[in-house]
This record gives structure tokens, C-alpha cells and sequence, in this order.
């Protein structure tokens, strides 16, 4: 959101800039060119949204090419940090990486791709950051998938987490996380430890300085990839082939 309200501080300047600019030629010169100003600016007022049009694709460029830098300076704990969750081949060279939240319906429709891209591509590891904050329950199922991952669990809890039915509570993220044989003890104890909670926060902070706007949020190869099918990432894929 701050980015975009820049973007419109920025347009909003230049508008200004052009009326001045326009201004300063209008009331400040009497040669010939004022008219020329005029003339062309009443003839092709479009010139206008074109200079902003322009502008707002340099504006564009610039903040992409700013968040790849973000990701590069933060790309060993972005793909490397050891208590974070790991679905498909552990020992993949090419990594996927997901922020997501438990209760966001998105990431419910984007688990079916990246399980087939998990079934295509044995090399591919999928770093899954787990966030919380579109609902309550969010972090608790968070917690309890990391505390999963003590036990070696990670990706079975993940799994079933996203493959259960309708609105997540306490009561029914317990019930799922002990049906993929877990210690629920263990898990109870682990869901509050300063590791879990370490974590959660080192993905939350990350989040911020890559600048990840919401969820779900892929990452791959140094960029965001902004889909939900399969077949886009299995691309994107391909070429770092």
C-alpha cells in the first residue's frame, strides 16, 4: 500500500510539474514559443497522459527492479533458513518459495498447483513460510505446522491443513494435526517455544523487507511469481533449466 500511495504522490508531482512547467513558458517568455506551448498543448492534450503514462512504467520498472535487489540481499534466509518447513525434495537445487496463511482461500487454490509441480519436478524443494494475520486461528495452525516440523511432520500437516473442509478453528486444526500421527503432547508444548515463535517472526519480518503485499506470495529464482497455476510456475521452471 505505501508503494502504491507513492506511485500516486509521484503522478500527482508531475502533474504539477507539467502545469507549472506550461505556466512558467506561458507567463514568463514572450517569444514565439509560448505559443508553440499552447498550440501544441491544446492540439495533443494527450501529450500529457503519455508523459504520465511513461513515468508511471519507469515508476514500475524501478520498484520490480528494487524488490529483485531485496530478494538477492535476503536470499540466504529467504531460501536457506533451517527451521522453515519444506515440502517436495529437501535437497532440490531449485527452490520454490511460498509465504502463505492457513486461512487464506487463495493459498487453498494455489496448494493443488504447487503439489502437482512437487509431483513433476523431483529436484524442486518448496520452502513454505507460514504467516498470520487475516485470522485468529491464522497463527495457531502456523504454530502447530511449525511445531509439526520438530517431529519431522511439516509437510503432512501442511498438506492436510489444505486439504481440510471449511473454516479452520483450534478444535478442528488439533483434530487434523493428530491424525497425521504426531504427538499432540509434544506439539503443545513446541506451538509456544521461543524456536516456533522465532520463526514465525524472522518470516514475518522477511515479508516486510522483500516486500511481500499479501498471500499467497512465490517467489522463484530471484522474482515473484504472481499466478495460481501450475503451468505458469512449471515455466518459469523450465527456464532456469
Amino acid at each position: 500500500m505505501k508503494n502504491i500511495n507513492a506511485v500516486y504522490v509521484s503522478l500527482a508531482a508531475l502533474v504539477v510539474a507539467l502545469v507549472a512547467l506550461v505556466m512558467c513558458v506561458v507567463c514568463c517568455t514572450k517569444s514565439s514559443d509560448t505559443a508553440i506551448v499552447e498550440e501544441a498543448l491544446y492540439q495533443k492534450p494527450e501529450l500529457v497522459v503519455q508523459a504520465m503514462q511513461i513515468f508511471e512504467q519507469k515508476q514500475r520498472e524501478e520498484a520490480l527492479r528494487q524488490v529483485e535487489e531485496n530478494i538477492k540481499a535476503n536470499a540466504d534466509e529467504l531460501y536457506n533458513r533451517a527451521d522453515d518447513g519444506i515440502i517436495g525434495n529437501p535437497d532440490g537445487n531449485l527452490v520454490l518459495v511460498e509465504f502463505f496463511d492457513f486461512s487464506c482461500s487463495y493459498c487453498h487454490r494455489v496448494y493443488p498447483a504447487l503439489k502437482e509441480i512437487i509431483v513433476n519436478n523431483p529436484d524442486v524443494k518448496v520452502v513454505a513460510k507460514p504467516m498470520a494475520f487475516l485470522a485468529p486461528v491464522s497463527k495457531y495452525a502456523a504454530e502447530a505446522a511449525l511445531a509439526a516440523n520438530e517431529q519431522g511432520k511439516f509437510a503432512e500437516v501442511y498438506s492436510a491443513l489444505f486439504e481440510s473442509k471449511g473454516r479452520l478453528t483450534e478444535e478442528k486444526v488439533d483434530e487434523i494435526v493428530a491424525a497425521t500421527g504426531v504427538d499432540m503432547e509434544k506439539i503443545k508444548a513446541d506451538m509456544k517455544s521461543e524456536k516456533v515463535q522465532n520463526t514465525l517472526n524472522a518470516t514475518s519480518d522477511l515479508a516486510t523487507r522483500i516486500q511481500v503485499s499479501g498471500v499467497p506470495a512465490l517467489v522463484f529464482n530471484n522474482k515473484f511469481l504472481q499466478t495460481l497455476d501450475a503451468s505458469v510456475i512449471q515455466e518459469a521452471i523450465n527456464a532456469a533449466r
